[in-house]
């Protein structure tokens, strides 16, 4: 998310308010009165400008433009991520947790960075197949689940303690992530396994997921 500044429209309106004022209530029929008009003018502009600064708002990024390769695994791939960044960016939107929010941002940020690293090195593909096959996708499921009892106007004990479930969880995954952005770096490809297992035998333990999310796992 990039942040700009929204101008106020506080100058504008000053503005106007003069004209109108000046136009009913002083002269107007010299060169000089439209002068000082507009002297007036510019200086309240600049003046209410200064006090009323506006706001920072937050505005979307760009959705990533992917040129296709002609590889159709490479491409079928890449595309897969930035539908994943997509939904990432915007669950972040949607969580108002700041915690939260900063973490799936990082995700965001982190999966960027496999991707765009194994569309310029094709070659590393299968380092990422249980990324893909199942960090990912658990990821992603685990996100809308949140987002979505983070925004129920009512919260019980079964959506208070499934959420904070996820949250004790984000620490570990953010971890995976990096671990897998870093060993797209490195001469050996990183062994996940471990890595997986532990994250499933998370989710199970907390009953976040069923027993079938395993059977789904691909190698």
């Amino acid at each position: 998310m990039a942040k700009i500044r929204k101008k106020s429209v506080v100058p504008v309106y000053t503005v106007a308010v003069i004209w109108i004022f000046w136009a009913t209530c002083m002269p107007m029929y010299k060169l000089s009165h439209f002068i000082w008009l507009i002297v007036w003018s510019f200086m309240a502009y600049k003046l209410t400008g200064f006090i009323w600064r506006g706001k920072w708002v937050e505005v979307a990024d760009p959705e990533p433009v992917y040129q296709p390769t002609g590889n159709a695994e490479l491409d079928e791939l890449v595309l897969q991520g930035h539908e994943a960044i997509r939904q990432m960016r915007q669950l972040s939107s949607q969580v108002k947790d700041k915690k939260i929010s900063g973490q799936i941002d990082r995700l965001e940020s982190l999966t960027d960075s496999i991707f765009n690293h194994v569309a310029k090195n094709p070659g590393k593909i299968s380092q990422i197949r249980k990324f893909m096959n199942y960090y990912l996708p658990t990821t992603l499921k685990l996100l809308h689940t949140y987002a979505e009892l983070s925004a129920q106007g009512v919260r019980g004990k079964n959506i208070t303690a499934t959420m904070t479930k996820i949250e004790s969880m984000m620490d570990t995954i953010v971890v995976a992530f990096e671990k897998q952005l870093d060993s797209l770096f490195s001469s050996e490809a990183l062994d996940i396994s471990t890595d997986i297992t532990v994250l499933e035998g998370m989710l199970q333990r907390e009953g976040l997921v069923g027993q079938s999310m395993g059977s789904t796992k691909q190698s």
